[in-house]
């Protein structure tokens, strides 16, 4: 089946900073595992990147070489999926546009993952481009004529207007866009090392996907557990521990060996700790060997942006003429 006839996914990342195991079971492994059942369009988010980092720019550009390469470490490969730079497909902000002349306040004022992130501000406080990320993000799954996109449980939100979007403009003008799918992974949500609900790159509770031996082995020994574990040989409470948790989603096999053993105070952390170190490094092992095949030279990284980024264009360009079309746009058909 060539990529003309595949159902379209769409996925990607905002590029403030480098990607980790949240980020792995969340949404790369179900990419690597798709690429090739779907066209896949992997998408490097730079312009919703500034809507929390638009006085750190040149963080940006360094991010985006790094996440690139966290992709090709996981297994994307270039030749199956086409990772583009938002900010160098102007046709997804032309898309964006028209999608806000219909989206209400209201309804992003009232998007759950706008109102968590934005909490504490006031309506006044948000920044334009903030409260229109959702929007930003419909044109993003539009632009390719998306109809598969793997998300997080956060992102759910924002999938849902998304939809209501490609509803409310095929009901306007006339059906342009399939309305797109949401694909959760099994592990939607990956507990930080710090036992805080969600690893994160902003909470310092995550680990990172270029991560070296050493420093997983000193992130692991630091992780927190059991709190009411003092001694090693008290009963355990593994559903409340961290590195339990780790445990059922990187060794499900022997996950049920260990919480036995846990509860019956039987494996002290320590010895827990390191179990789960080496099935992290049984992981991570292959992904620093594709790391450092790419990292020998940097300008490859480009070259599969440039190309990648070519090829969105060739599509958004088509998506963007007969989304003028729908609506009347298409003033002088000549030009």
């Amino acid at each position: 089946m060539n990529s003309k006839t595949k159902e379209r996914m769409l996925t990607g990342d905002r590029v403030t900073g480098k990607l980790h195991l949240g980020h792995y079971v969340g949404s790369l492994q179900n990419r690597v595992m798709l690429q090739d059942k779907y066209d896949s369009y992997i998408l490097l988010a730079d312009v919703q990147a500034l809507t929390t980092h638009f006085d750190r720019p040149d963080s940006i550009r360094e991010h985006l070489r790094e996440v690139t390469l966290d992709y090709l470490a996981v297994g994307i490969d270039p030749n199956r999926a086409t990772i583009f730079v938002q900010s160098m497909v102007p046709e997804i902000a032309e898309l964006t546009v028209f999608f806000s002349m219909f989206v209400t306040v209201n309804a992003l004022r009232h998007n759950p993952t706008i109102k968590s992130e934005s909490k504490g501000s006031s309506l006044d406080d948000l920044y334009y481009g903030f409260l229109g990320y959702p929007v930003s993000q419909a044109a993003d799954i539009t632009f390719c004529k998306a109809s598969i996109v793997p998300v997080g449980d956060d992102q759910l939100p924002h999938l849902e207007l998304a939809r209501k979007v490609v509803r409310r403009f095929n009901e306007l003008y006339r059906p342009v866009f399939p309305e797109p799918q949401a694909l959760i992974s099994e592990t939607p949500r990956l507990v930080g090392t710090d036992g805080n609900a969600k690893m994160s790159k902003s909470l310092g509770n995550a680990i990172e996907l270029d991560i070296s031996p050493e420093q997983l082995a000193h992130k692991i020994r630091r992780a927190v557990t059991d709190p009411a574990r003092v001694r090693k040989h008290d009963p355990g409470h593994p559903e409340v521990c961290p590195i339990y948790a780790y445990h059922k989603v990187f060794e499900p096999s022997g996950a049920a060996e260990i919480h036995e053993a846990c509860e019956r105070g039987s494996i002290g952390c320590s010895e827990c700790k390191h179990r789960l170190e080496s099935s992290l490094n049984t992981l991570l092992e292959p992904m620093r060997e594709r790391r450092s095949q790419y990292a020998v030279n940097p300008r490859n990284i480009d070259e599969i942006l440039i190309e990648g980024t070519r090829r969105a264009r060739e599509v958004a360009r088509e998506t963007v003429s007969e989304v003028r079309e729908a609506m009347g746009l298409d003033y002088f058909r000549t030009m």
